[in-house]
């Protein structure tokens, strides 16, 4: 059994009666990391020596009998759109290959304040762009429930890392789906906070009105314990939320008697798995035996939010990553012929394929003559997709559905065929336009495969989406298997 198969409060434990010490946690990684992660690939940078130094301290202050703070001595994984002093940050892209932040993202400082320990950077899809990890421009991420499927994106290495017990826990991002995604295809749990309640200062940006930071984590408490230490208002970001922060840790009563569930037909409709589907029909019969109510709902703009998605998304895209130039971030091209080839040259070498795709795609979506059409129109539905979500919540307490429509696929099936590979963040995109919270938590398997459950909330109440994971949790053994890994 390894170290990390403890739950959070068990290791506090442990480490409060001297059974264990932060660095043997970072021992516990780095020894997992040195066994598997050639076959995984879910890391891009290491910090070896600064994680031991950190730990070291902690045990100090262990032994001396200091604060302790909540995630204390907990060995960390940071996806690689979050900034990290000192530590190279590339956003899996040739671009920002020698990219050295000179300060920490508002989440990289909170972690480090509640005495966790940052051990290296995880692989992603290109600036977030992807939904399988095969868009890094360093090296695709392997699933670790079957190293021949991909394991989601574009967090797909913090969702790996943390099913092969590589870390304790990670942060990924989420525009589309990129933390829940990868959290159904690897096994593990992954939350997607309400638009503004983490803040984003330090968080590369690929779609500012969208995008947001969240822990993976290998259950519903642990989840709990991330986001008490990373929520709250933060002066440096425009869009945080001045809300106040409740206690997460007391939300998991195991009580949802009562609870009234949405459960959209558009989400167990056409396209999702026949097995998918079986799976969240018999995890809607554990909560109905634990006295909670469904009903059929109806969420009729679904069908709109994946064109609408890439249509905002992209536009965002295309406007955040004009910055990357060659003169201010970013590596240079050599020996242009004057400042426009600088600039042309930086950017054709720097960026991939898929980013190109949706920088193109961005720019004549906003262009003149075309704004109006594309632009506007996608922000009227997307108004129109949220009303969705207002409506149904003036009844339910939550939305409950798969995650995506299918198991992980195999590497390399969809890389030509980027329509289809969009189309899998079907049941996550709607959320995201909505800006309200989910989390994806393990609910069964299909070929050897994890399969996630969806639970979607009301703005800003994480603690009852919270509530309803952890008892469906209690009353599963889902969570605790694990893959084999040699």
């Amino acid at each position: 059994m390894s170290l990390f198969d403890y739950k959070l409060s068990e290791i506090h434990n442990k480490m409060h009666s001297k059974e264990l010490s932060p660095t043997d946690l970072v021992d516990q990684a780095f020894k997992t990391i040195s066994e598997r992660d050639s076959q995984v690939g879910a890391y891009l940078t290491l910090d070896e020596e600064g994680a031991r130094t950190t730990a070291r301290k902690l045990d100090d202050q262990l032994a001396s009998g200091g604060d302790r703070g909540l995630l204390f001595g907990l060995p960390v994984g940071i996806k690689d759109n979050i900034v990290t002093e000192g530590i190279r940050t590339t956003c899996a892209s040739q671009f920002l290959s020698n990219f050295n932040p000179v300060y920490d993202a508002t989440v990289t400082s909170k972690l480090r304040n509640a005495d966790a320990v940052v051990i290296g950077k995880l692989n992603m899809d290109e600036f977030a762009m992807g939904g399988s990890n095969e868009n890094s421009s360093f090296h695709p991420v392997h699933n670790p429930w079957n190293l021949e499927y991909v394991p989601g994106g574009s967090s797909g290495g913090s969702a790996a890392s943390v099913a092969a017990g590589e870390a304790y826990f990670t942060l990924g991002s989420d525009t589309g789906g990129s933390i829940r995604q990868p959290a159904s295809y690897c096994g593990v749990v992954g939350l997607k906070p309400t638009y503004g309640l983490v803040s984003r200062f330090g968080l590369v940006a690929f779609a500012s009105s969208l995008d947001q930071i969240g822990p993976i984590t290998k259950n519903v408490e642990d989840s709990a314990y991330v986001l008490q230490a990373i929520a709250g208002y933060d002066q440096m970001d425009s869009t945080s939320a001045n809300v106040q922060i409740p206690d997460y840790l007391n939300a998991l009563t195991g009580d949802v008697k009562g609870l009234r569930i949405a459960v959209p037909k558009e989400y167990l409709g056409e396209g999702v798995d026949t097995v998918v589907k079986e799976k969240v029909l018999a995890a809607l019969k554990v909560l109905e035996g634990l006295g909670a109510v469904w009903e059929e709902v109806s969420l009729p703009h679904t069908e709109y939010a994946v064109a609408t998605y890439y249509l905002l998304a992209s536009s965002e895209a295309s406007s955040n990553l004009a910055r990357f130039d060659g003169v201010r971030y970013g590596v240079r091209s050599d020996n242009p012929a004057n400042l426009l080839d600088l600039y042309h040259e930086s950017r054709s070498q720097g960026f991939g394929p898929e980013v190109k795709r949706r920088i193109m795609l961005g720019t004549y979506a906003l262009s003149s003559g075309y704004y109006d059409a594309y632009y506007l129109k996608a922000q009227k539905v997307r108004t129109l997709i949220k009303r969705d979500f207002d409506q149904v919540f003036e009844k339910y307490d939550v939305i409950i559905g798969p995650t995506a429509p299918t198991t992980a696929f195999k590497l390399g099936a969809q890389v030509d065929d980027p329509l289809t590979m969009y189309l899998n963040d079907i049941l996550t995109i709607p959320v995201s336009l909505a800006g309200v919270p989910a989390i994806s938590i393990p609910c069964g398997f299909a070929d050897g495969l994890p399969i996630g459950l969806q639970i979607i909330g009301k703005a800003f109440d994480e603690s009852t989406v919270l509530r309803v994971a952890h008892a469906f949790e209690q009353n599963t053994e889902y969570h605790t298997q694990r893959p084999e890994l040699s």
